[in-house]
């Protein structure tokens, strides 16, 4: 294997741990949202919108 082959195999693996961490952070934000009854403040279409955690299915 190459060198360059070698950063390459590397940086996919580096970058499947960060979007993993990422869906896990969001699914613990997510739950605790559940748990609190709490709403989300996103943005979605240009448009702010306030929307409840249990209406949340995925991300």
């Amino acid at each position: 294997m190459s060198k360059n082959q070698k950063n390459s195999c590397d940086v996919m693996l580096m970058q499947q741990r960060i979007d993993e961490g990422i869906l896990l952070a969001q699914r613990r934000l997510l739950n605790k949202g559940l748990h609190d009854d709490l709403s989300f403040i996103v943005c979605l279409d240009g448009q702010v919108l306030e929307v409840p955690a249990s209406e949340i299915s995925q991300f």
